[in-house]
């Protein structure tokens, strides 16, 4: 059995600063069979998080993303890209970052042996409790990219190969 812990990480009052939690949420409804996978609301992270993270065979993070691409774009940083990207210090800044849970795992030995960030290009930091129109449009590619991802991770725990790559 591997398990995946799916972390929306934003501040869902700063419209597409939102985005990584809108995600998550658009992806626990539409992808709701997915086996062995919780669903976790991050927010703006917090260090009690390191404990969810070292307990999970596999990490999937939806967060808004500085990536110097175009508004609503969704990338996918998997593995060793998902280690580069955070070093970059390209997400946007949380009271904690993900890069420091990721180092507490380290550091404790519990890191998650498959990664992955699904970054969002966030276009609006305004007030507002939704994303804007471009980035909501793009939630639901990022949720199936998503799901994709963990029933890869799930198939090959379970000693299947499976055809295919994922493309954002």
């Amino acid at each position: 059995m591997s398990t995946t812990l799916v972390l929306g990480v934003g501040n869902v009052l700063l419209t597409d600063e939102g985005a990584g939690v809108h995600a998550m949420h658009c992806m626990a409804r539409t992808f709701s069979d997915l086996p062995f996978t919780e669903y976790l609301d991050a927010g703006t992270l917090s260090f009690s998080l390191a404990a969810d993270i070292g307990a999970a065979d596999n990490l999937l993070v939806f967060d808004a993303a500085r990536m110097g691409e175009a508004p609503a774009t969704v990338r996918v940083f998997e593995g060793d890209a998902y280690d580069e990207f955070l070093k970059s210090g390209r997400l946007s800044v949380h009271e904690v970052g993900i890069a420091d849970l990721m180092d507490i795992a380290r550091l404790e030995d519990c890191l998650p042996a498959q990664r992955a960030l699904i970054g969002i290009e966030p276009l609006d930091f305004g007030w507002g409790e939704s994303p804007g129109v471009r980035v909501a449009a793009a939630l639901p590619h990022a949720a199936a990219l998503g799901a994709r991802l963990v029933r890869r991770w799930t198939a090959l725990a379970g000693g299947q190969q499976l055809s295919g790559s994922l493309r954002a």
